[in-house]
């Protein structure tokens, strides 16, 4: 059966444009080389018709295991995949409800705990920049986490504007400045990751807007973007290199027959910066 193997992994992320995925999948190349397996990466421009057409490819190019980002899919996907007996690994996200394996992050309660915080700080009128729900159970899930915290600490989610965005920094700006524009600014906007919390604070300095005095402004995932913008963003950290080497150790103990697929979930940790403010 080893001799078989071609010794290739394939993963599939949504989007090479930035730096989301690229540390987690850095550290996963890294492992894989270690245990003596390539890899092949693809992306797919969050569309599930390229991600269920790319699949297809890298079976047909023999590969031994795939890496995919998110348990949200056609069921017909995971169908091909059970037919074609090809170990498949979930990463960037966890659920203690799915029996797929999965190396991630519970993205609804790291995001509700940044959330509490910043309610803690005595902000109540939160905005909202957050990826595209649609076909994205991680952007769903931070959503969800924002929204779990407001009805905990007994806030209205109709009072709750929400931005749906694709993550680029251009449209984090554009939709810090349309929040803006509301009757009742908010005192702080959450953004559904560290891409789009630049933005917004890009757009914030050129309109003469202070940070965090007049505004703060949070992000999800601690990219090293968020370290060295002004002021440094307040974030979620995810675990991106554990993550991608653990996702290696796992997924080829799969292609090895030693596993059947086991979950991990890993831990997040806030990080506190400048660009959260208490207040009243």
């Amino acid at each position: 059966m080893a001799s078989r193997r071609s010794h290739t992994i394939g993963a599939i992320i949504p989007t090479m444009e930035n730096a989301i995925f690229a540390r987690g999948l850095q550290a996963f190349q890294e492992t894989l080389d270690d245990l003596g397996y390539n890899l092949l990466v693809s992306s797919t421009a969050y569309r599930p018709d390229v991600e269920a057409e790319q699949i297809r490819s890298l079976v047909a190019r023999g590969a031994d295991g795939l890496l995919l980002i998110g348990y949200e899919r056609n069921q017909a996907v995971y169908e091909y995949l059970e037919r074609q007996t090809i170990p498949t690994l979930l990463a960037w996200a966890y659920s203690k409800d799915s029996a797929r394996p999965s190396i991630g992050f519970d993205n609804r309660a790291s995001m509700r705990a940044l959330a509490e915080e910043v309610i803690s700080m005595g902000h109540r009128h939160i905005a909202v920049i957050s990826g595209i729900v649609e076909g994205n159970d991680r952007a769903a899930g931070r959503l969800q986490g924002i929204r779990d915290a407001m009805v905990s600490n007994g806030l209205d989610l109709s009072d709750l504007p929400v931005i749906e965005t694709p993550y680029e920094i251009d449209n984090g700006s554009n939709a810090f400045e349309d929040l803006w524009g509301l009757i009742t600014k908010p005192t702080v906007v959450m953004c559904g990751n560290d891409v789009l919390a630049v933005g917004a604070i890009q757009r914030a300095i050129e309109m003469g807007i202070r940070i965090p005095e007049d505004v703060s402004i949070t992000g999800f995932d601690d990219l090293e973007l968020a370290r060295i913008v002004t002021p440094r963003l307040t974030t979620v950290h995810v675990p991106h290199r554990q993550m991608g080497h653990e996702a290696a150790r796992e997924l080829i103990q799969m292609v090895e027959g030693k596993s059947q697929g086991k979950s991990q979930r890993l831990e997040c940790a806030l990080e506190m910066r400048e660009s959260l403010r208490a207040i009243g």
